[in-house]
């Protein structure tokens, strides 16, 4: 089994890529839906971002306010720095668990969702491809803009708080431009499926964890027949 690693920009269509994965029956990891798990009321996460961020970052069921708090990072860059710090950890153990259960399945490969992956270097290493969903700037404003009811102003704020998807692009070994429409996106989506689909890694990987558990094999017998005799 090998990882694959996708990321994108804020507003670039990175959702509807998973979208059109996860129907061709990939496994993908949401690494957003894990960041919201981590930081449940009680977890070690939790804990570390009331101390360091105060209690006026919660709603009223105890809860973390997260519009609360990205308002708070996006405007402090070490404010962001210092959140990544508490819950990258917890996040990247909850998705080692993930990918090892996915191994156990018999998957060829995981896909894993990862906002920042490419301002996180310290992951792509372990990516055997990575892939970018692509827009084109004026595409990310528009559409960041009408999402999400910003102005402007607050949209450029929101897509400077990123690594520019122009250099992104440097650090992707496949890309998915996401600037026209749904139908061309999914019929990139579908060549890159194939690709990944016929990759031989999948094959090496399953050949050496069978041959080193035959070897385990052959071992437990030899010494059941020495310590039987």
């Amino acid at each position: 089994m090998f990882l694959v690693g996708l990321s994108g920009g804020i507003a670039s269509g990175k959702s509807t890529v998973v979208a059109v994965l996860r129907e061709l029956g990939c496994a993908v990891i949401d690494a957003d839906v894990i960041a919201r798990q981590v930081v449940q009321p009680h977890l070690k996460a939790y804990q570390q971002i009331v101390h360091h961020f105060g209690t006026e970052i919660l709603l009223e069921n105890g809860e973390i306010n997260r519009e609360a708090l990205g308002n708070i990072i996006f405007s402090q860059p070490e404010k962001r720095q210092l959140l990544n710090s508490i819950t990258h950890p917890e996040i990247q153990k909850e998705m080692l668990k993930q990918i090892l259960k996915y191994f156990v399945l018999g998957y060829r490969y995981v896909i894993l969702d990862i906002p920042l992956l490419f301002e996180t270097k310290g992951l792509t290493k372990f990516m055997k491809y990575t892939v970018l969903v692509y827009c084109s700037p004026r595409a990310q404003l528009s559409r960041l803009m009408q999402r999400n009811a910003l102005s402007q102003a607050e949209a450029e704020a929101r897509i400077r708080s990123q690594l520019p998807l122009e250099e992104k692009r440097r650090f992707a070994t496949h890309i998915i431009d996401n600037s026209g429409g749904r139908e061309s996106t999914r019929r990139q989506v579908l060549r890159l499926h194939t690709h990944l689909e016929d990759s031989l890694d999948f094959l090496w990987a399953r050949l050496a964890v069978g041959t080193v558990m035959a070897g385990l094999g052959g071992l437990m017998y030899l010494l059941l027949r020495h310590f039987s005799s």
